[in-house]
């Protein structure tokens, strides 16, 4: 298995500015998904960013980085910059890793990636089970719903698939979206020729515009932790006390 990961880092974030450079004990966020993803079977990391002051940061833990414009307005599309200004091969496989997951297990990368080869999809992705009410109705949690080859049938911030009565919720029904990606290089170029469809505008959700142009996302339960990604303050705190070192001692 070859294949190429990529970090998209943004350095704006409406609800925590400047997330990834936030020191996690002495080291900034982007490296902790950094040092992730070079533990996996992946040939090459790169991270990919529109800001100086995050190149710096990467450069002084030795990642490789490469600057991309300020005005994509998704990860798949300043990917698409990077595989363009090094001149990867359009067989390549590729996977989007974001920047603000840094408890995502190596080898559930190495799962999205094997996932992409074997099942022949355009893109595939990963899910992992909702734990209750309050995640299966929270907007913020991204959940989908796909079919028993594993083929996407719908990504929402809702709650999906809907019970029509309360008392019949079923969790084991219920999953959230992980955000991580496989997919060709080719096929990362072929997005960016897609118009946004009207559901990604509504969700601001982009695999709805794969979804809507009719191409195939693989989804299947990752094979260990993906630990939880960091977008406010308090997934910051909650973050520094399952890393604190006083529990991670022995």
């Amino acid at each position: 298995m070859s294949f190429i990961v990529i970090i998209p880092a943004r350095y704006a974030s409406s609800r925590l500015p400047a997330k990834l450079l936030k020191d996690v004990y002495g080291k900034p966020l982007i490296q902790l998904a950094y040092e992730n993803a070079i533990k996996s079977q992946a040939d090459r990391v790169i991270i990919a960013t529109d800001d100086m002051r995050i190149k710096q940061a990467v450069q002084g833990f030795g990642a490789q980085v490469c600057m991309t414009d300020s005005q994509h307005t998704s990860g798949t599309s300043r990917i698409a910059q990077v595989l363009s200004m090094l001149n990867i091969a359009d067989d390549e496989c590729i996977v989007n890793v974001q920047g603000d997951e840094p408890m995502l297990d190596p080898i559930v990368i190495n799962q999205v990636a094997n996932n992409l080869l074997d099942s022949q999809m355009h893109m595939a992705t990963l899910c992992e089970p909702v734990v209750d009410e309050q995640q299966y109705l929270d907007p913020n949690c991204v959940k989908v719903v796909f079919d028993k080859l594993g083929k996407a049938l719908y990504f929402s911030r809702a709650p999906i698939p809907f019970f029509r009565e309360r008392q019949d919720i079923d969790l084991s029904l219920c999953y959230k979206h992980i955000g991580i990606y496989a997919y060709h290089s080719r096929f990362i170029k072929q997005y960016l020729t897609m118009d946004s469809a009207r559901l990604e505008q509504v969700e601001r959700l982009e695999q709805l515009t794969i979804l809507y142009e009719g191409f195939d996302v693989h989804v299947a339960n990752a094979c260990s932790e993906a630990g939880f990604g960091i977008d406010t303050p308090e997934d910051l705190n909650r973050l520094l006390a399952v890393l604190a070192p006083s529990k991670n001692k022995g």
